[in-house]
């Protein structure tokens, strides 16, 4: 009898061992997720940069959190204005997706002009299969020339001082535009991240 109950305690151990064990990968399930307009850094030989962020959701706080932002008009003083512009991030138990856009996109950094009649990045992710972003850009333009977008990853068109990537993707972000003017300014245009482990 005695090795019986024996036996059977050992057996609910091990049975809720498993099952703790089964259970830990839900627990420590991380998601993260948000969207930005855009985000305009400067630098100065003065100080510590300086960092702008318009139209922002925030960073996702758990995987049944919605965060959008939305206006009819932003702008960053001398830097950059734009249109109707919403970003929104959205979680689940099993996804995220992340979205930004925006219209009448103006941007001067260091004497530059970049224009763009329509802007948008979206990211996606989903529990055991690898993300993914997508970028769309309508009438872009730098210093009044026309620009093709390609549609390519990462596609490269270099400024004075610097180079603009169009449909930037890294490994849980999409960005539509980021802006680099080596020691003067970093500016991000649609910005998404989705990712979810």
């Amino acid at each position: 009898m005695r090795d019986r109950v024996f036996f059977s305690y050992r057996l609910i151990a091990v049975c809720s061992f498993a099952i703790a064990a089964w259970a830990a990968p839900a627990a420590a399930q991380t998601i993260s997720g948000q969207a930005r307009v855009a985000q305009v850094t400067t630098f100065s030989a003065l100080g510590a940069p300086t960092t702008t962020v318009v139209g922002d959701t925030g960073t996702l706080a758990d995987s049944s959190d919605v965060r959008q932002a939305s206006q009819i008009t932003a702008s960053i003083p001398d830097v950059l204005t734009c249109g109707t512009m919403h970003a929104v991030t959205i979680g689940w138990s099993d996804q995220v997706a992340s979205e930004t856009s925006l219209s009448d996109l103006a941007l001067t950094v260091a004497g530059t002009t970049i224009g763009a009649d329509f802007v948008m990045s979206r990211a996606a992710a989903v529990l055991g299969a690898a993300g993914g972003g997508k970028v769309a850009i309508e009438g872009l333009s730098i210093n009044g020339l026309p620009i093709a977008v390609t549609g390519a990853t990462n596609q490269v068109v270099l400024i004075p001082g610097g180079r603009v990537v169009i449909n930037e993707q890294q490994s849980t972000t999409s960005n539509a535009l980021h802006v680099v003017i080596d020691g003067v300014a970093d500016v991000i245009v649609g910005s998404a991240t989705a990712g979810i482990q």
